[in-house]
């Protein structure tokens, strides 16, 4: 189960509104979506959290780039909404290095061959091969295990690194309390 919501920080104070993802396929959806809810250009925050599995939270102060930062990174990975936060920047990789790999790996069959030339590799059905070739979309070599991010994300609003490393489960209750947004988090929930 999935729980998303939006902190708007204003001259007021915190203002909270739930929101549905089903529309956001990119990190840029997402920073549209949190740049729609201040017109004024304050600071939003964007919640995301799986239960008892990860938490990540976009921040986006006007038109700065989005820094994020995900409890898990690893179980975040198996998660539709986790991989939007899992960017190509965020995981230290070359922007668009999946496609490549995807175009190479479509190019030379995983049998050396190239697309066109006979296949020669001898069929051994009869293997003893204990590893599954299960594509799950998954590759836990390309995903770091543990909290991944800008770990200082919220150091400047109440919650410095150390806290925020050590939250696990209800972690958006602990972190809107030392926003000082419990109440209005409360509200969305």
């Amino acid at each position: 189960m999935y729980f998303a919501a939006l902190l708007a920080r204003t001259e007021d104070g915190w203002e909270a509104s739930d929101t549905e993802l089903d529309d956001v396929e990119t990190l840029s959806d997402l920073t549209d979506l949190a740049r729609d809810a201040s017109p004024d250009e304050d600071t939003v925050l964007v919640f995301i959290e799986q239960e008892d599995a990860w938490f990540g939270v976009v921040r986006v102060d006007g038109e700065d780039d989005p820094r994020i930062f995900v409890s898990d990174a690893t179980a975040a990975a198996r998660s539709s909404y986790g991989e939007i936060l899992l960017t190509d920047e965020l995981l230290g990789r070359e922007p668009g290095a999946e496609d490549t790999i995807a175009a190479l790996e479509e190019l030379v069959g995983l049998d050396g061959s190239e697309d066109g030339d006979p296949d020669t590799a001898p069929d051994n059905d009869n293997n003893n091969d204990t590893d599954t070739d299960i594509d799950d979309g998954f590759d836990a070599d390309a995903v770091p295990a543990g909290p991944l991010g800008d770990t200082r994300i919220l150091a400047d609003l109440g919650l410095p690194e150390a806290e925020l490393l050590m939250l696990r489960t209800d972690a958006l209750a602990e972190i809107a309390d030392a926003l000082g947004a419990a109440e209005v988090l409360e509200t969305v929930r």
